[in-house]
């Protein structure tokens, strides 16, 4: 048995103590049953009089409708004496909206069985309608309730129901099913205009009680049961208990192969033809006497009320005092009830009015599971824009109640125009926008302080909530169109709130316009972000000028503690030349050090076009000394300009600053340290300054250093070696001299600097022990720079071998290793001698012939002496025609490097 029998055990009791149903459903409908008042404020249906009593009987109290049928506006009615009743139904519209009926009797018809009329049924296809009186079922002409002519009738039916999903395929007869006077036997008829047609006979387990028909599926109210049949297969599925003698069972097709079944516990149970339920069950009274389905409602009727369940969310929404009611059915969407007397209809409040009550009540929830139902019976167009406007109505609900992530996520689905939400707070729509809010509204509010009733806490969630909403939404299709709003409305709360996103809005992509987001800056005194605003805009010109009154101190603005750097950095990536040039004096005068950065970190791609002349900026820092060295050394140092004047200025720059602070203080501060070294470096490396220039400038002072460097570049080494040896005594810097000279040089050149310092050692005589030794360590430090044989020749008689050990192990170390490589050389050579030697025998080994047949490639003419020329691909060539150097193409992409042969 399936989970829907499974289940049922444990939902019929467990409903009457805790409520919790065995299957998956929503739980919320449960705890409602407790509360039923909190669910039922929902007018879903109104009771219009369709018949009234005097209509049908007039003065003769005995008759009572027994039964209904309704077509499209004709209107049957069974009584108890025999009679059928045929009426037209108009239905009418005041101006106020308000539905009422107008019955019209066409004409009444005796069937002279004095037995009450139990049943009626009508097959509009066939302009019939079947009556069931006496346990038979008559056909009679739907118009004037005449039987048919051939009498044709179905005999022995207790109850009897049509097909809705009919199986035949036959457009011109309808399925009929009957339970059948016999025991425990259904019938199933085939039933045409003027006759009918059994089809099958069917046997139940138990003596069935009411039948519900969907294709060959019969849903059966037994004895004790109800169950699903296949007449075709004859396979049953159980579905739940229950007891026919304490209740009248229901069953009844609500859809395709699907049933309403009137369950224990007073539950309203859904069943397929599977057997299962894919439904939660509804709640209605114990003895219940009629369902009727007009969805997304479910209809029952009892003793004294009228009840609606919501088959969406399966809560009672609406309850309606009605006595003496027996009847109960819906015919294509139209719900008809009746008390023995009276015949009235519920006429159903449209959908949209229905969730427009729910929304005013802040009923969300249950609006928008409503509006979800109604999508079957509205076309798909107009559902979209309606549900659309649903959702945002929700909301705006949820909104003002704070719930705001809930309140996004209906904004997202609703596709809100956000300038709707924007709208609710004041002065954040620009002023030159043409919106308009949605007629009718949305919600209720006129703005953000009747929403909060000026709550402060209140209105900064608020706010809160829509900097994070419009931060979301202006980068997707939500701000299409609308971008310049969001932008704007987004800069002022980040302003207002003083928000550090509100400069990682300005610096990127933005649509914020210029004129209302610029008054709002200023009024929230935000000077550096309205600069930003102004420079996005191309306004480059009134940033700088907001800029330098905040730096000045001239206004207020705590923004940027280190707005000077970035006002020099902006400046330095700025294209217009005239704002440098206007603000450069300013950058500089505050900071030379820091301002030349205007100049010295441009664009690499800018300054390789000397967009700026060098030379006007070297005039413009003729002022600012820092700030001109500085400069000089990114134009020789970092660009490597090769221009005599940069250079020789920058040296003459270093050397004046050197003698300034030595004329200031005796002692080498740091500053002056640094100073002698870039001087040195710079005298060094380059090879541009006018060397005469810089030396009659240094003549007379004590930078004896850079007088032998100047004397070097002038090839004066002599000069240079004695200055450093006799005067600085600086022995090590004079061995660093001769190398760094002699860099990129030939070995002659090196070895002639070192013997030049070895002679300026010795030339003193060997009195002096300082140099004596100096000159010992130059040989025993660098013997690979000297020639062994003239160092013997030079050195003093009374020098000994063990002093110049070290030097003579280099020497002959060197000798060896320079005689050694000379020999591989050798060798190598010799073995490449020979491998073309071996190519020239090889090309010799094999016989070349040649014949009066044979002709020169070049000239094509034959040979007429054994002289030629043999090229690699094995063609030949005259003497003469190889040496000619315009080859014909098929020779000359070969490389002629073949022997002559003869």
């Amino acid at each position: 048995m399936n989970a829907l029998c499974c289940c049922l055990p444990e939902l019929c009791y467990g409903i009457k103590h805790d409520l919790r149903p065995a299957h998956s459903c929503d739980t919320h409908w449960l705890t409602l049953l407790d509360h039923p008042e909190d669910t039922m404020s929902v007018k879903a249906f109104k009771l219009v009089s369709a018949v009234e009593r005097e209509m049908l009987m007039g003065d003769k109290n005995y008759i009572n409708i027994e039964c209904i049928e309704c077509c499209g506006k004709n209107l049957y009615i069974g009584t108890n004496d025999c009679f059928i009743y045929h009426f037209l139904l108009d239905e009418k519209v005041s101006t106020a909206g308000k539905i009422t009926f107008a019955a019209t009797k066409q004409l009444h018809k005796y069937l002279g069985l004095k037995k009450p009329v139990s049943e009626l049924k009508a097959a509009s296809a066939l302009t019939r309608l079947l009556v069931l009186c006496d346990n038979t079922i008559t056909l009679v002409n739907m118009i004037n309730l005449e039987p048919v002519p051939t009498g044709a009738r179905i005999k022995g039916a207790v109850t009897f129901t049509l097909n809705e999903n009919p199986v035949s395929g036959d457009p011109f007869c309808v399925e009929v099913c009957i339970i059948s006077v016999k025991r425990r036997t259904i019938q199933m008829f085939l039933v045409f205009e003027d006759r009918v047609q059994i089809v099958k006979e069917v046997f139940t387990p138990e003596q069935p009680c009411a039948v519900a028909v969907d294709g060959y599926y019969l849903c059966l109210a037994l004895t004790t049961q109800y169950i699903i049949l296949n007449y075709n297969t004859g396979v049953s599925q159980d579905l739940f208990p229950y007891c026919s003698d304490e209740k009248r069972p229901i069953v009844k097709r609500i859809g395709r192969q699907e049933f309403l079944l009137a369950g224990p516990g007073g539950l309203g149970m859904f069943a397929t033809v599977d057997g299962i339920s894919q439904r939660a069950p509804v709640h209605w009274s114990e003895n219940v006497l009629g369902a009727a389905l007009c969805f997304p409602y479910v209809v029952a009727l009892d003793d004294e009320f009228i009840t609606v369940h919501s088959m969406l969310d399966q809560q009672q929404k609406q309850t309606l005092p009605f006595k003496e009611g027996h009847i109960l059915q819906d015919f294509e969407g139209k719900v008809i009830v009746a008390t023995n007397k009276g015949v009235y209809i519920l006429v159903p409040l449209p959908l949209e009015k229905q969730i427009q009550d729910l929304l005013a009540s802040h009923r969300v929830e249950e609006a928008l599971v409503l509006a979800k139902g109604a999508r079957r019976n509205i076309p798909k167009e107009k559902f979209q824009v309606m549900y659309k406007r649903i959702l945002q109505q929700a909301g705006f609900i949820q909104f003002a109640q704070l719930q705001f992530l809930e309140a996004k996520e209906l904004f997202r689905s609703g596709q809100l125009d956000v300038r709707e939400l924007i709208s609710l707070y004041p002065f954040l729509l620009p002023t030159s926008s043409s919106f308009i809010r949605s007629h009718p509204p949305l919600h209720e509010y006129a703005d953000l302080n009747q929403l909060t009733q000026g709550d402060q806490e209140k209105m900064a969630k608020c706010k809160r909530f829509l900097m994070s909403y419009l931060n979301e939404v202006r980068s997707t299709e939500v701000a299409n169109g609308y971008k310049e709003d969001i932008d704007t409305a987004l800069l002022k709360l980040y302003a207002e709130a003083n928000h550090e996103s509100l400069l990682d809005l300005l610096v990127s992509e933005n649509f914020c316009l210029l004129t209302d987001s610029a008054a709002w800056l200023e009024k929230h005194k935000k000077y550096f972000a309205l600069g930003l605003l102004y420079h996005y805009n191309g306004q480059d010109a009134a940033a700088l000028q907001l800029w330098v009154k905040i730096v000045d101190g001239d206004i207020e603005d705590s923004t940027r503690s280190d707005l000077y750097e970035y006002i020099v950095d902006f400046l330095t990536f700025c294209s217009d030349q005239e704002l440098v040039w206007k603000y450069s004096e300013w950058i500089l005068q505050k900071n030379e050090e820091v301002g030349v950065q205007i100049f010295t970190k441009r664009p690499l791609e800018e300054q390789e076009k000397n967009n700026i002349n060098p030379d006007d900026i070297v005039s413009c820092l003729n002022k600012y000394p820092k700030a001109r060295v500085k400069y000089l050394e990114h134009l020789v140092l970092e660009r490597k300009i090769q221009k005599e004047k940069y250079h020789t200025h920058l040296a003459v720059l270093y050397l004046e600053a050197i003698l300034q602070l030595k004329s200031v203080t005796t002692d080498n501060c740091t500053e002056t340290t640094e100073l002698v070294l870039k001087l040195r470096s710079l005298l060094q490396k380059s090879d541009l300054y006018r060397i005469r220039f810089i030396l009659d400038k240094i003549q007379g002072t004590d930078l004896h250093m850079e007088s032998a460097i100047l004397y070097g570049k002038l090839e004066e080494h002599e000069k240079a070696l004695h200055i450093l040896v006799h005067e600085l005594k600086d022995f090590h810097a004079a061995e660093d001299y001769c190398v760094w000279n002699s860099e990129n040089r030939d070995v002659q050149y090196r070895q002639r600097l070192f013997h030049l310092l070895l002679s300026v050692y010795l030339t003193a005589g060997t009195s002096d022990c300082a140099l004596v030794m100096a000159a010992v360590d130059l040989l025993n430090n660098h013997p690979a720079e000297f020639d062994a044989g003239l160092v013997l020749q030079v050195v003093p008689d009374s020098w000994s071998v063990q002093l110049l050990s070290p030097f003579l192990a280099g020497a002959v170390r060197q000798s060896i290793h320079t005689r050694r490589m000379t020999q591989v050389a050798l060798g190598l050579a010799q073995a490449e001698n020979l491998i073309y030697k071996h190519e020239k025998v090889k090309q010799k080994g094999a016989p070349i012939l040649l014949s009066d047949k044979k002709v020169c490639q070049v000239c094509q003419n034959p040979f007429c002496e054994p002289v030629f020329v043999r090229f690699p691909n094995g063609s030949m060539a005259h003497t003469h025609c190889a040496a000619n150097r315009h080859l014909n193409s098929n020779v000359t992409h070969h490389s002629p490097s073949s022997s002559n042969q003869t």
